[in-house]
């Protein structure tokens, strides 16, 4: 039987520790191998996750934007509309204002017309009533010339008056002596021609138009008339 010596048990001891120790490092290895490969995974898993967020992200921020963009372009064509809606309700208020201040216009001359016409109207109102009374007058004078002087008086085109004295030269009665009258617009007398002519005949014309007194008119043109018989 052998006998088992100090440095048989010494040997065997430091062949355990040693196989205990490779087993200790060998799974210390594999630990250290799946911890790292585990953490390969989760950097991966960590990396995807963070790419699949930030893919998501920019996939929102887009339709976001699309949907901000689209929001915009709605707001400014519905904008739009109303400025144009602006400029037309504008425009309708100028137009406005621009006829009624043609109303206002029309209205003050419709006014001025009517004041004008009125004016008119008594003016000829005033003028006929004016005529009436000279030819009333011309008449009386017509009835005494023609009774008491041979006068004669006829009615020519264009309300136009001619007076035809007769009996004016002694030597010889039937010598014809006229001038012409007629009313004017505003019923003043005008002389428009005299045969023979009568220097002071615008003297006579303008004294009538101041006293109205026809029958003296008369009497100083036939008066004149009898006056270049004798000179």
């Amino acid at each position: 039987m052998a006998c088992i010596t100090q440095a048989d048990v010494s040997d065997h001891f430091s062949k355990k520790l040693e196989d205990v120790r490779s087993k200790l490092f060998i799974q210390a290895l594999g630990d250290l191998y799946a911890t790292e490969v585990e953490l390969k995974q989760a950097h991966k898993d960590a990396i995807k996750s963070i790419k699949d967020t930030c893919s998501k992200k920019c996939k929102d921020d887009e339709i976001m934007f699309e949907k901000i963009q689209a929001y915009k372009d709605e707001m400014q064509q519905k904008s739009l509309p109303a400025k144009e809606r602006e400029v037309e309700i504008a425009e309708t208020l100028s137009e406005i204002q621009d006829k009624e201040k043609q109303k206002e216009a029309m209205i003050r001359n419709i006014q001025k017309l009517t004041e004008e016409q009125a004016r008119k109207k008594q003016l000829m109102i005033a003028q006929n009533k004016a005529n009436k009374d000279k030819l009333k007058n011309l008449n009386k004078a017509k009835q005494v010339f023609q009774e008491r002087l041979g006068l004669e008086i006829r009615k020519l085109h264009g309300e136009k008056l001619q007076f035809v004295f007769r009996n004016i030269s002694h030597k010889d009665p039937d010598s014809v002596y006229t001038f012409l009258l007629r009313i004017d617009e505003e019923g003043s007398y005008e002389v428009i021609s005299c045969d023979p002519p009568l220097e002071c005949m615008s003297h006579l014309e303008h004294r009538l138009k101041q006293t109205n007194n026809f029958s003296a008119f008369l009497a100083n043109v036939r008066k004149e008339f009898s006056a270049l018989t004798k000179s």
